[in-house]
């Protein structure tokens, strides 16, 4: 009898450990959430980056938030809660670096983009490359707000490049970041827009008119840096990584991004 009351309370702690256990979770207990702040211009790639990598990890619930690089680095600044920082450019990335702000053992460059002029797809104006943004015919150019929207930062570097900044002034809707310049265009409210490449690929009713040359702009290379001050290091490190290998690899050419140099 003893013997039986024994092995009953062998399997009930065998059976406890592995409710503990499996699927790297306790049974009931809720996912790690892991908040991820990226780019605008990575919306897309991200829902798809989420879907794959939870199906894989249920103990993690992934929370992105999207914004423009600008506006994600300064909630970084003012200590918003959060675990990982995936930018559209290198220079928020590397003023959140001298801050001490991003952990400086896990920082990479991720992935790579090119500046495309774009117009909406059944568009009257005569817009055929960058020198026509001069014409009468274009009376609104939406782009980024340059000081906190990486891809207005290289319209702007772009413009000067060619010599069109200056008289493209009066022409000029700044949007808080390329998905308003997307919507500007597709809806007709601008003649034009300029953004990412990949941005253009996903969204139906426009037209790209021309691609930036990569000599008018620095290179467009999106970092991805663990926060310092998260409180899941392991969990999000282990996202960090795989972001790195080949399953997010092949979802982000999908999306049209490129390996970065």
């Amino acid at each position: 009898m003893k013997s039986t009351h024994r092995w009953i309370m062998i399997l009930t702690l065998v059976l406890s450990m592995w409710s503990i256990t499996a699927c790297g979770t306790p049974r009931g207990a809720s996912p790690t959430e892991i908040t991820v702040l990226t780019a605008a211009s990575l919306s897309d790639v991200m829902k798809e980056l989420e879907r794959k990598y939870e199906s894989a990890h249920p103990q993690v619930d992934l929370v992105p938030s999207f914004a423009s690089s600008g506006k994600l680095k300064q909630q970084i600044e003012q200590g918003a809660p959060a675990d990982l920082f995936l930018s559209a450019s290198s220079k928020e990335m590397d003023d959140l670096l001298r801050k001490g702000l991003i952990d400086s053992k896990f920082h990479a460059d991720l992935v790579s983009n090119e500046l495309v002029l774009i117009i909406p797809k059944d568009s009257p104006c005569p817009i055929k490359g960058w020198s026509d943004l001069t014409s009468a015919a274009v009376n609104k150019l939406s782009i980024g707000q340059p000081e906190t929207v990486p891809a207005g930062r290289y319209a702007k570097q772009t413009l000067e490049h060619l010599h069109l900044w200056k008289q493209l002034q009066p022409k000029m809707i700044f949007a808080g970041d390329v998905r308003q310049v997307l919507a500007h265009v597709k809806s007709g409210n601008a003649d034009a827009g300029i953004v990412y490449l990949t941005d253009a690929a996903t969204t139906d009713g426009i037209t790209v008119a021309g691609v930036a040359n990569p000599q008018t702009h620095p290179p467009i290379v999106y970092p991805i840096g663990v926060i310092k001050a998260t409180k899941q290091p392991k969990q999000t490190q282990d996202f960090y990584h795989w972001l790195q290998g080949p399953e997010a690899s092949f979802l982000f050419s999908k999306y049209g991004f490129k390996k970065a140099p």
